[in-house]
This record gives C-alpha cells, sequence and structure tokens, in this order.
C-alpha cells in the first residue's frame, strides 16, 4: 500500500512540473501562427522593395487587420516594419511579433524581435529573440 502512494505520488509531482512546460509549448505554437500570418505582407514588401530599390515606401497602402485567427492587431509602416499582437484569448498571452526588414545589394532579410520586450522570450520562435 505505501509502495502505491509513493508512485501515486511521484506521479502527481511530474505532472505538476510537466503542466507549466506545456502550457508554454502550446502557446508558442499558436505565436509561430502569427509569424507565419504576416508571411504575404513579407512577401509583397519584398516585392516592392527590389522594384523601387529601396525600402522607404514597400510598406505604403499596405494594413493589417485583425481577422479571426490568432491576429488581434497590428501595422504596417511606410517603412516596410511588420507588427503583429495577439492577445491572453488569442495565443494565451499578449505578446508583439516585429517584424523589421532590410534592404542589402537588392535582397531584403528580415530581422524578428518582440519590440525589446524579453519577458516574452519563452513564447516566441528562438529567431524572434532577439
Amino acid at each position: 500500500m505505501v509502495e502505491l502512494m509513493v508512485v501515486v505520488a511521484i506521479i502527481a509531482i511530474l505532472v505538476a512540473m510537466a503542466a507549466p512546460a506545456y502550457q508554454d509549448y502550446a502557446i508558442r505554437a499558436k505565436v509561430s501562427e502569427l509569424v507565419a500570418a504576416a508571411s504575404a505582407f513579407k512577401s509583397a514588401i519584398a516585392a516592392k522593395a527590389n522594384s523601387d530599390m529601396t525600402l522607404a515606401s514597400s510598406g505604403l497602402g499596405l494594413t493589417l487587420t485583425p481577422f479571426s485567427g490568432k491576429i488581434t492587431g497590428g501595422s504596417v509602416t511606410d517603412g516596410g516594419i511588420i507588427t503583429v499582437l495577439g492577445s491572453n484569448t488569442s495565443v494565451g498571452t499578449a505578446v508583439s511579433i516585429v517584424l523589421t526588414p532590410s534592404n542589402s545589394a537588392g535582397r531584403v532579410t528580415w530581422v524578428c524581435g518582440t519590440g525589446g520586450t524579453t519577458a516574452q522570450y519563452k513564447y516566441v520562435p528562438a529567431e524572434c529573440r532577439n
């Protein structure tokens, strides 16, 4: 009988340790959807930047509107910086993804970040932790 109680106690401890890690993993998966949803804007900005040879007006006219998915807000600047927001209800925590383009030698590259909020690092993909 004592052995059974020890086994139950060990299982309870393991579950208590694993539940928060699983919750963070589930949030990270939803936040990855935010990054993927911004890919259409990345393509449009890169195409405009390549045709104009500058990022100055590459985001001009693009608007990011929240839809029924994970995105609850965001914006696209005229310079092509994409900000995508998720909330407690859509992804499980308030998170912002900022995609910043740079143009060198006619090639647009992207830097993903959280807008300087290091508390969000555990919820964002590895490439966005800067």
